[in-house]
């Protein structure tokens, strides 16, 4: 009996079947090119919105957790497949990802257009905020400005579609919920956004890490843009011509330049402080003082 031969009996032995043979094959990667989101956290938030949720693996103990047995019965009325799978078949899908015992197959992310991005943040507050992201290749920092920029009550996101991350799983995860309750916009052109936004009424305002007003010294007031440049390279140049108002955050230390999601974090907090602080002081003067003498 040939080689040949000896090998076709040693694949159809179980006694002979290797790791390498019970890989699964091409065609069982259920898992390839799909749009994931994994973690406790992000698929809470994600069975609580109205978003189309196709399937979940989920170990049997989170199964039958008190925070998941609910949303998962419920999910499984609205047609989605729910498969208790072990620890080791999640790590498979995942990539080896943190998944925490659950992930969820999604529908790809929808992206709103800028249009009506506009509309929804203006009909949401008089003075919205949106972050408009100029670069932002890392998508653990998109993920981090987007979870910032919702938990600032900001309205949106505007990313550009070239040479920047899109929202992917990796985003989904770092978000930790929040683009369940915030609308992301990308747009082939960014500085015809910015234009657009601008017709709009909104005032441009752009991070710099230097040659800017400083932060705390900018009074930031109606609706507004906030553009944050590239990790690396920080704002373009032909972005900077499209700002009204180039703003940077003083350092005290030796390090030169903040993390662009941290950056945004405080762009974004001193901006809720200024609007918190003027509320506060039209709360404390008397209702009369403003009105015209007869």
């Amino acid at each position: 009996m040939n080689e040949r031969n000896n090998r076709s009996i040693r694949l159809k032995n179980p006694r002979f079947q290797t790791r390498e043979n019970l890989r699964p094959k091409p065609q069982e990667k259920e898992t390839e090119d799909l749009d994931l989101i994994y973690g406790r956290h992000p698929v809470i938030s994600l069975l609580n919105s109205d978003r189309q949720v196709n399937r979940i693996w989920i170990t049997a103990k989170l199964h039958y957790d008190p925070r998941f047995y609910p949303l998962i019965s419920t999910a499984k009325t609205k047609g989605t497949v729910i498969d208790e799978v072990e620890m080791s078949r999640l790590d498979y899908i995942t990539h080896n990802a943190n998944h925490q015992g659950i992930a969820a197959q999604v529908s790809p992310y929808v992206y709103t257009e800028l249009e009506d991005l506009i509309i929804q943040a203006k009909a949401k507050s008089d003075a919205p905020v949106l972050v408009i992201l100029d670069g932002i290749n890392d998508p653990q920092n998109l993920g981090a400005i987007i979870r910032s920029t919702e938990a600032m009550g900001a309205q949106g996101v505007i990313i550009p579609q070239r040479r920047a991350a899109g929202i992917t799983s990796a985003v989904v995860k770092t978000a930790a919920g929040a683009l369940e309750h915030l609308s992301v916009a990308r747009v082939v052109n960014l500085s015809r956004a910015l234009e657009q936004l601008k017709e709009a009424g909104f005032w441009i305002y752009g991070t710099s890490c230097e040659n800017g007003k400083l932060l705390q010294e900018t009074e930031i007031t109606g609706a507004i843009g906030l553009v944050v440049g590239s990790e690396a390279e920080g704002l373009s140049l032909l972005t900077q011509r499209y700002c009204d108002v180039l703003i940077s955050i003083p350092l005290s230390g030796k390090t030169p330049s903040l993390n662009a999601s941290v950056a945004t974090a405080i762009a974004l907090y001193e901006i809720y402080r200024q609007r918190s602080t003027d509320k506060l002081y039209l709360k404390s003067v008397p209702e009369n003082t403003f009105q015209k003498e007869n």
